[in-house]
């Protein structure tokens, strides 16, 4: 990780966090910060660190990840720009919960554990824009682990895609995920390996709820997708 010289407070109005905070008040934070250049594929965090730093994406993309004992990799969500992330050990004092590995060259601003809580206190929009982002996070793991602890993969596997398809933009039934997700990240998403998930695509290409076009991996009916997901939850459809 290189550092660079800080930016000024433009940078900063990437990060929806921040947004309203006057522009003197986004001059401090600026300069309070630490800026980075990291380059593809390297560590911005690692798991069980003792370090509080929180950091804001200002260009690039980055995964939180992490792997158990025996080297399998575990992702939990892909990070763009004007996402923060570290707030869970700046706010209890633990060490880092999961690793940050960035998936192409990254800006990004790091602001130490005291001046991030001094800026919780002073603001009370910014705290309560964590409270209700790590409420989420909270509502998307308790859906995951009961997601792994009673779907089948294939059905792990139609969940993800909804989520990935929603998070793309559904439009017109359709939605266009570009580039196409390679098949040992899904699999890492879902806790199963590359073939299974292989395996499975075929056969919703098979069927007529995805589609290959060029680098996209395009799924032709959202609405069937969901339903499918609902019913094996038990959720209305």
């Amino acid at each position: 990780m290189n550092s660079s010289p800080h930016r000024s407070s433009l940078a900063l109005r990437k990060i929806p966090l921040f947004e309203g905070l006057s522009d003197g008040r986004l001059d401090l934070l600026a300069q309070s910060c630490r800026w980075h250049s990291v380059a593809a594929h390297k560590p911005l965090m690692l798991r069980s660190q003792h370090e509080g730093e929180v950091y804001f994406l200002v260009s690039g993309r980055a995964r939180i990840t992490t792997y158990s004992a025996n080297g399998r990799q575990v992702t939990f969500r892909d990070c763009g720009v004007g996402e923060h992330f570290g707030d869970i050990a700046a706010i209890d004092g633990g060490p880092r919960s999961a690793d940050v590995l960035t998936l192409e060259a990254c800006v990004v601003a790091s602001l130490e554990r005291a001046a991030f809580m001094a800026l919780l206190r002073d603001e009370p929009l910014v705290a309560e824009r964590v409270m209700r982002g790590l409420a989420r996070l909270v509502r998307q793991l308790s859906e995951r682990v009961i997601d792994l602890s009673t779907l089948g993969v294939q059905n792990r596997l139609h969940a993800e895609l909804l989520r990935m398809a929603r998070a793309a933009g559904v439009v017109d039934n359709r939605a266009r995920l570009e580039p196409a997700p390679r098949h040992a990240e899904l699999a890492s998403q879902i806790s199963t390996n590359r073939e299974q998930v292989t395996r499975e695509l075929n056969l919703l290409v098979r069927a007529g709820l995805l589609a290959k076009e060029g680098r996209a991996l395009v799924v032709t009916d959202a609405d069937r997708l969901a339903r499918m997901v609902a019913e094996v939850r038990g959720e209305p459809g």
